[in-house]
């Protein structure tokens, strides 16, 4: 809040004039939020100017400059799908920002000149007199001058109760007016205002996905070996004086097995595909880098109010006195609760009322609602007898004031109190005579799958933190009664040296904290999830890699969130792990197979130069092993897998080495099929070349069969668009070679040698698959 002077002594009375009101607002901006939208052109050309799409470019440049327009034009459509859904997914962030927008009041009552008048709430500014009543939305951050509300704050600080607010209170943008009327002076606007403070950090929050990170690394990894592996060859024809006419198709075709043309692609298919999986189960995906983040999350943050509870008041526990039971009790509280209104404790204590069947005689004559000053409402009625009795429904000290109270009571409203609920007394009686019967004790409940969610997910290696706004006390027992374990973090903000996962609990936090410790948890190497439901979590829900809004969440958070939840519960939460760690393998078996084949590939062309002093594949024959191994390969994004038992983690650096060893492996194969051919079967270099082109493409289906699974290749039966992608595969490429068609022809014979001899590698290779991957740690 601003401190300093809003007003002069006389314009308590009268409010701003309007010339002092349109002053400051030309000093001090609308009571709105700035609109930054960049614009659209340049986003959508930055979508072509990063690594990934420099090697679709490079990939359609070569492909015109080789005469096929045909792989160009498909390159150049993957090329444009990613760049259109990069650039549709980016409006997230200022559609979380339109959202923030459109919480605040669209119409506010002030006082200018000396007379009441309504604006729009973007024309009020620091000074103004504004009049808060029942059902409206607070326009601006304020504080109270005159009258008493009862605030709901829930969607800003994460309150699960509604708070009294007298002279002298604050209040902030965005507050529901459940109750009362009061007069306040506007002490902040726009972007100063804590409202506004939320939507900055929404548009500053950004994390690089994991997926980003691992598909740039992919791509380093492969251009720093293939780079020099190309360099290589060229240096060694240009020595060994072979023509340029021959160089240069031996360096086209190294560039082209070198990129991986499909990798941002099958990325893509594989996340789209969960993302309609996700969906059928009623977990809607607003950004396809959401599922990946899903499989790596080890630590998700989730609010209190409305996440894990329902945010709704109920009735938690009754106590009364001897003679008198639960129902009474309620029947007599009900008597002194306004029978409509937005009162929340009234509501839920009727609610109560009902359910439990009660029903005392009690006649009401007169009803005085709930007064902030007395801190009780106040029923008249007639007891079954006849006689004229009150009922009086408050705060505990108030009540015993008029009516007594058991020497037990005390104990058991300390007891009620120390677990977080909101305790009220009820007493009925003659003036003079009246006695407390019992204690309603009210609370937020939590949902009824939360405690299943949160074991569901320690099972997965996922730990959960509470994240909310309410006390310590209220705090600690709902984690308690939904299984988050770990002590409640200090107050204020943490010291330097207390990481956040020190912490099960953190309690009184406002938005900026819940986005400050989201923050330190990725800083400490985390890759953190955020459940919430309201423009308190949207800075954390952006911010997190993957945010998660529930049902019942607010547009603001809806929008900043990667994933929503469309249908009431948290189990879409451990769906969204499940099918994301089931993703994670899919593109781990592709991204294993690519790293794999482009070593392989760049080592058997340098192989073939030396051994023949030719370019072993033509530029054609590369583009056809492209082509076909690239469908296969986007296949397995349907693949039959087992979701991963622990959170993933892209660990490229160990996913390279490990491929590398079986790029060796496949290197040794390669070279014994092609010295077989040149120097048992005499093949001249054209038909050796077509060899060389059926044993990468038996090869290769050795290779992805055999990563595919992280146990033995026989664990698993692949899916039937796998199998049928695998059988088109061998079936093209042995209808290519067996009649010439762009390659020269060989007999069926030996094209089905090479296919048999790839069955024996390939329970080979797997062998080596087994050791190699427990040495790396890949799983």
């Amino acid at each position: 809040m601003n401190e300093a002077p809003v007003l002069a002594g006389s314009e308590f009375a009268s409010g701003l004039t309007e010339e002092e009101a349109l002053r400051r607002l030309a000093n001090e901006g609308r009571n709105a939020l700035e609109d930054e939208k960049p614009a659209s052109g340049r986003r959508l050309l930055e979508k072509f100017w990063a690594p990934v799409p420099w090697m679709l470019e490079a990939a359609v440049v070569l492909q015109i400059a080789l005469g096929e327009a045909g792989q160009a034009a498909l390159i150049l459509l993957l090329l444009v799908l990613n760049a259109a859904l990069s650039f549709f997914q980016e409006g997230r962030a200022q559609a979380t920002l339109d959202a923030l927008k459109r919480r605040l009041a669209l119409v506010a009552v002030v006082r200018r000149d000396g007379a009441w008048k309504s604006l729009p709430s973007a024309d009020l500014v620091r000074g103004d007199i504004v009049k808060l009543s029942l059902g409206g939305v607070v326009g601006a951050d304020v504080r109270i001058l005159q009258g008493d509300v009862l605030l709901d704050q829930s969607t800003l600080t994460g309150e699960s109760l509604p708070v009294e607010a007298g002279p002298g209170a604050e209040t902030y943008a965005g507050a529901l007016v459940r109750r009362g009327e009061a007069v306040a002076v506007v002490v902040a606007t726009g972007e100063r205002t804590r409202f506004g403070r939320t939507a900055e950090l929404v548009r500053t929050a950004h994390v690089k996905s994991a997926q980003q990170k691992a598909v740039l690394l992919v791509v380093r990894n492969l251009a720093i070996f293939n780079g020099c592996v190309v360099l290589f060859q060229t240096g060694y024809a240009i020595l060994h004086h072979l023509p340029v006419r021959e160089i240069v198709p031996l360096t086209l075709t190294a560039i082209l097995a070198a990129i991986p043309v499909a990798l941002p692609a099958s990325f893509t298919l594989a996340t789209a595909l969960a993302a309609r999986t996700l969906a059928r189960k009623d977990v809607l995906l607003t950004r396809l880098s959401a599922v990946d983040e899903a499989a790596s999350m080890d630590v998700l943050c989730a609010d209190k109010t409305g996440t894990l509870t329902r945010n709704e008041l109920a009735v938690t526990a009754v106590e009364s006195v001897e003679g008198h039971d639960r129902a009474e009790v309620l029947a007599l509280a009900a008597l002194a609760s306004a029978e409509a209104g937005q009162d929340p404790v009234d509501a839920a204590i009727r609610q109560a009322a009902r359910e439990a069947g009660a029903a005392t005689g009690y006649a009401r004559r007169a009803f005085t609602p709930f007064d902030p000053a007395s801190k009780m409402s106040r029923a008249e009625a007639v007891a079954p007898d006849g006689a004229p009795v009150s009922v009086i429904k408050g705060a505990f000290v108030e009540v015993s004031r008029q009516a007594p109270a058991d020497a037990g009571m005390a104990e058991k409203l300390d007891a009620l109190q120390s677990q977080g609920f909101r305790v009220l007394a009820v007493a009925v009686g003659a003036p003079g005579e009246m006695k407390i019967l019992g204690l309603v004790a009210l609370s937020d409940p939590p949902r009824a799958d939360s405690a299943g969610l949160v074991a569901a997910l320690r099972d997965m290696g996922v730990r959960t933190l509470m994240l909310t706004g309410d006390a310590p006390a209220t705090a600690r027992v709902v984690a308690h009664s939904v299984g988050i374990d770990g002590p409640v973090a200090p107050a204020g903000r943490l010291s330097e040296g207390a990481a956040p996962p020190d912490f099960g609990v953190y309690a009184g936090v406002f938005p900026e904290d819940k986005f400050a410790i989201v923050k330190g948890l990725q800083r400490a190497g985390h890759t953190v999830g955020m459940c919430g439901d309201g423009a308190n979590d949207a800075p954390a829900l952006r911010q997190a890699q993957i945010g998660i809004a529930v049902s019942t969440a607010t547009d603001v958070a809806k929008s900043a969130a990667g994933i929503v939840l469309t249908q009431p519960g948290l189990g879409g939460v451990v769906d969204a792990v499940t099918e994301g760690r089931a993703t994670y393998q899919r593109i781990l078996t592709y991204a294993l197979r690519s790293i794999t084949r482009k070593i392989d590939q760049l080592l058997f062309l340098t192989f073939g130069l030396i051994l023949t002093g030719h370019a072993i594949l033509t530029p054609m024959l590369m583009v056809i092993l492209m082509s076909v191994g690239d469908v296969l390969a986007m296949a397995s994004s349907t693949d039959n897998v087992r979701p991963s038992e622990t959170p993933n983690a892209w660990r490229i650096d160990a996913l390279t080495k490990a491929a590398s060893v079986l790029a060796l492996c496949d290197l040794v194969f390669c070279s014994i099929v092609i010295v077989y051919g040149k120097f048992r079967l005499g093949l001249a270099l054209e038909p050796l070349r077509t060899l060389a082109a059926v044993t990468m493409v038996a090869c290769g289906q050795a290779v992805l069969l055999v990563v595919r699974e992280r146990r033995a290749l026989w664990s698993s039966w692949p899916s039937g668009v796998f199998l049928l992608a695998s059988v088109a595969d061998l079936a093209l490429i042995a209808l290519l070679a067996t009649q010439g068609l762009l390659m020269s022809p060989l007999p069926l014979s030996v094209v089905a040698g090479v296919f048999a001899a790839a069955v024996l590698f390939a329970l080979i290779l797997d062998r080596v698959k087994l050791a190699t991957f427990r040495w790396f740690g890949v799983s």
